[in-house]
């Protein structure tokens, strides 16, 4: 079903649950993972630090991440290739080339469940990929928070016990 499947990853709760769960997709279809760590030059930019120092810590740090899911998914027999990638720009950007350049037909992303005020300030690389791909986009939500629509309790029912 799937040949190449993308995985961004940042060390946070929800790209290891996504990270996962592409493990899990590409052992079972047999597809090549391709785990993507993405450093963030524009916030470096737009604080105007003097980036060279941070930038090598920044990438090291990313380097480890793509390097520990690459290790989990041999670990758990993915058969196929795993490859990683470390790449500097703005994250949402740097995504969506690697998905050109990689032939990727699925990508599987965590998400920290912002909304609202929160989402629309900190912006949200998980919504603008899912917006801009032009392939398939698995998003996994967090579980840290509760993030359930208090006017959905009517709909679904009270989680009041």
């Amino acid at each position: 079903m799937y040949e190449t499947i993308l995985v961004p990853v940042d060390g946070s709760a929800p790209s290891d649950a996504a990270a996962e769960h592409a493990i899990a997709l590409a052992r079972d279809a047999g597809a090549t993972l391709s785990v993507l760590s993405a450093v963030d030059t524009h916030a470096l930019e737009a604080a105007k630090l003097d980036a060279a120092e941070l930038l090598e810590g920044y990438e090291a740090e990313a380097e480890k991440y793509v390097d520990a899911v690459a290790e989990r998914a041999r670990d758990v027999g993915v058969d196929v290739d795993v490859e990683t990638a470390v790449v500097r720009g703005a994250p949402y950007r740097v995504i969506l080339d690697r998905i050109d350049e990689i032939g990727a037909d699925l990508v599987v992303m965590g998400s920290q469940g912002r909304r609202g005020l929160e989402r629309y300030l900190l912006g949200s690389t998980t919504e603008r990929v899912f917006r801009l791909s032009a392939v398939p986009v698995l998003v996994l939500r967090s579980d840290e928070g509760d993030y359930r629509d208090p006017d959905d309790a009517d709909r679904f029912g009270s989680t009041d016990a």
